[in-house]
């Protein structure tokens, strides 16, 4: 189970990086690097969590829409969604989805739903066009209110869907999958689509790795950056 992966990453090592994120992309961000411990990042997720719980009233067969990139913050409410016992759903069906997580105002607005605006900056307060949103959680400014730890009201069972995408409904049961190719405790280069990196991400993290998350142009050449971040596999 995803929250039990975490939970282990949390309890064996917590102040080792779990996750690196390089954003490469144009843009207000450019050249942003962000690193997180699993102690870090278990808290990102706890407050993510409580918030759909708490605000969205989430649990087991609700559904989240991630429309999202493949993105730090991505990665923590895929995270929060599994720690609640919903259903993380990636690609044209998100913004279907009971609760929706996305950076679009117009999305935000036309959902009929709970919605969350999340603005990609890492050091952001708000969104800078929340306004155009009003009904929304602007995570920027309300994330921080809420708890560091979170403790589901259900939890899911093994059966119950994990991720939708592309590829399918995965189950809770099923959607760890280890990667004996990458060894014992990997550092592992992703990038790509959100739904092969959420997969790739639970596999490097279920046997104890970590992993660098890159946004950019395909054709970079980072050979310098994975070396010096220590990576043992390049999967982008």
């Amino acid at each position: 189970m995803p929250a039990e992966v975490l939970a282990r990453m949390t309890a064996s090592d917590p102040g080792r990086p779990r996750l690196t994120w390089y954003d490469d992309e144009p843009g207000p961000t450019a050249g942003e690097r962000i690193e997180l411990s699993a102690r870090v990042l278990a808290n990102w997720v706890a407050k993510a969590a409580n918030l759909l719980q708490d605000d969205a009233a989430a649990g087991p067969g609700t559904t989240v829409g991630l429309d999202l990139p493949a993105h730090w913050r991505s990665l923590y409410w895929a995270l929060a969604t599994w720690s609640v016992g919903g259903t993380v759903v990636v690609g044209a069906a998100a913004t279907g989805a009971d609760v929706l997580v996305t950076a679009s105002t117009a999305a935000a607005a036309a959902h009929g739903g709970d919605a969350v605006l999340v603005t990609p900056a890492a050091l952001a307060r708000s969104h800078p066009d929340a306004a155009e949103a009003p009904a929304a959680v602007d995570e920027a400014r309300e994330l921080a209110t809420h708890g560091d730890v979170f403790s589901p009201m259900s939890d899911p069972e093994a059966g119950d869907v994990a991720l939708a995408g592309a590829a399918g409904d995965t189950a809770y049961g099923e959607v760890v999958v280890a990667r004996p190719e990458w060894g014992e405790a990997p550092r592992v280069a992703l990038g790509g689509e959100l739904e092969d990196v959420l997969r790739a991400c639970l596999a490097a993290w279920a046997v104890d790795g970590s992993v660098v998350l890159v946004r950019g142009p395909r054709d970079a050449d980072l050979t310098a950056r994975l070396t010096a971040e220590g990576v043992t596999t390049d999967a982008r």
